[in-house]
């Protein structure tokens, strides 16, 4: 298999859409293109102090362009017409209000500038409340307990509880969203011109482990359950879904209108969305049993393992478990921190404020703090483990898991007179590696044994302390994928499949993976001190959720 065969992988951040053309025959890299979302960039309907996080359609449309088209300008001459196939990664739960035609309703006159007629991101905690609500009914009604697959405790981060908020708060558009729609489903279907929300397909990766979809419950919880939630959620369910589709399915073609405005041909595949970690996993090669960790601004911590071994195990207080939702034929299971690297960016955030007031070189401010986080790390490396005398907590953006709880703060305790920068940050650091341990030890008291672990994303790239870090802590070997676009490449192997290229996601894995670039082993002599220190981190959680104000 030569260049014949080219597919292209399309990874929608936080920030920024990256589109990677992939030789299916090998995995090797043709091009890349970066495009960054514009509204976003500017802060643009977002308030932090609310957890409020919004994105507009226009920066998902125009950024898919940008990246796809600048991805085949970078490639060599005649790459458009090799391209067999695309498939979409996006960040979820980020679903936004739809009308019948499938139309997001701030591409709508009216609701343009209105932050509750846009994509509602991923780290949107504005449906704390309404989290809670679902599941004080999941637990007082007297039917299934729908969060059974969800881990048991439904976050305000997913699908339901961000619905629930904007209808519950935003009158205009409650009454003109006809239906909602996840990222990870728009995109293929505005590719495909299959946008109608009662027939456009849906993947089986969100539905699974945000919306408690679920075969036993004959697809989405039932009309009763959510109308004993709320009223407003009354009707909703006839106007969502009922079937899922896993990722591997050929959801069509590029319409005539994209192929044109992308550049390539209508015999384009377009693959069946999900989300990134997911798709990640595939691309950082993970095996049943080995926790894929993609280490961003925050981490999505995935597992697979076969169908007949987990019969009648129900993991508590993770993201959700769906067959198939990573790998067809494979049980699925997500977990995660809210805040990874976001815990240092605020750090450093913290640390240049007094530049940011005092400094009017914008060129020079942007240089300094460039260097705070390598610095930082360097000097962090130096103090052996255990001498800071530290203990810091990382839910500054609430917890993911074990057991969701967005309302949770983070804390920093220890700290005197002599603290310095390097020792606070070492302690966020060991923080975060603590929080994986937690998620570590919830699989394992619950049966699911972790044979390795396989690191991607930002912070495993650029970060070899935090990485080393995490290995003395978790007290195990970790593998850090060699390709720099690892979720990517994943969404690429993905769009090798649905394009009929390979028949199996383990085939593609197999031709298309790259490798490990490095393995960072624990010292033994750091393990036996964290061993302490997580005690300490784990008596200070604990004090922190019980006496919470």
């Amino acid at each position: 298999m030569g260049r014949e065969n080219l597919v292209i992988g399309v990874d929608f951040g936080t920030d920024s859409v990256r589109s990677v053309i992939i030789d299916a025959g090998n995995g090797s890299e043709v091009s890349s293109y970066v495009s960054h979302y514009k509204r976003w960039k500017e802060g643009l309907y977002c308030d932090p102090s609310k957890s409020q996080f919004r994105q507009h359609p226009l920066d998902y449309i125009e950024g898919l362009e940008e990246s796809v088209t600048g991805a085949l300008k970078a490639a060599p001459a005649g790459t458009p017409g090799l391209i067999r196939g695309i498939s979409v990664d996006t960040t979820g739960s980020t679903p936004a209000p739809v009308d019948q035609r499938g139309i997001p309703l701030a591409l709508i006159e009216g609701f343009e500038e209105n932050p509750n007629a846009m994509f509602v991101l991923w780290k949107d905690h504005t449906g704390i409340e309404e989290a809670q609500r679902l599941n004080e009914a999941a637990r007082q009604w007297k039917g299934t307990d729908y969060t059974v697959y969800e881990g048991g405790i439904y976050s305000s981060e997913w699908f339901w509880s961000k619905i629930l908020h904007i209808l519950k708060t935003d009158n205009a558009v409650r009454e003109s969203a006809f239906s909602w729609v996840e990222h990870c489903d728009w995109i293929p279907a505005l590719l495909t011109g299959n946008t109608d929300p009662l027939v456009m397909m849906r993947s089986r990766c969100a539905a699974g482990h945000k919306a408690m979809w679920h075969e036993n419950f004959d697809g989405l919880p039932p009309e009763e359950f959510l109308a004993s939630v709320d009223p407003v959620l009354r009707g909703l369910r006839q106007r969502l879904y009922k079937e899922t589709f896993t990722s591997d399915i050929k959801e069509g073609y590029l319409t005539g209108e994209w192929a044109e405005t992308l550049g390539l041909g209508r015999d384009v595949a377009v693959g069946v969305g999900a989300f990134d970690a997911h798709m990640g996993a595939v691309g950082g090669e993970i095996e049943p049993y080995t926790l894929s960790k993609v280490m961003g601004t925050s981490t999505c911590d995935v597992l697979v393992a076969p169908m007949k071994e987990m019969q009648g195990k129900l993991i508590r207080g993770i993201c959700g478990q769906v067959d198939g939702s990573v790998i067809p034929g494979m049980l699925g299971m997500e977990a995660g921190q809210s805040a990874y690297g976001d815990v240092y960016a605020w750090f450093r955030k913290l640390l240049v404020w007094p530049f940011e007031a005092i400094i009017a070189n914008q060129k020079k401010l942007d240089e300094i703090t460039h260097l705070i986080l390598p610095k930082l790390s360097s000097e962090a490396e130096k103090i052996p483990a255990g001498k800071t005398g530290i203990t810091a907590l990382d839910w500054l953006n609430g917890r993911r898991t074990p057991d969701a709880d967005q309302s949770l703060k983070g804390a920093i305790t220890g700290i005197n007179l002599g603290s310095s920068a390097p020792a606070i940050f070492r302690s966020l650091v060991e923080a975060t590696a603590f929080g994986s341990k937690k998620i570590v030890d919830r699989f394992i008291s619950e049966g699911v044994p972790i044979k390795g672990v396989i690191a991607l994303g930002g912070v495993a790239k650029k970060s070899p302390f935090s990485v080393q870090v995490l290995s003395d802590v978790l007290n195990m070997p970790i593998k850090v994928a060699r390709s720099d676009q690892a979720v990517a490449l994943g969404a690429a192997m993905f769009a090798s499949v649905a394009a009929g290229i390979y028949k199996k996601v383990e085939e593609a894995q197999k031709a298309m993976g790259s490798g490990f670039e490095k393995i960072y082993s624990p010292d033994s002599a750091s393990v036996s001190i964290y061993s302490d220190l997580y005690k300490n981190y784990s008596k200070l959680a604990e004090f922190i959720e019980r006496e919470r104000p």
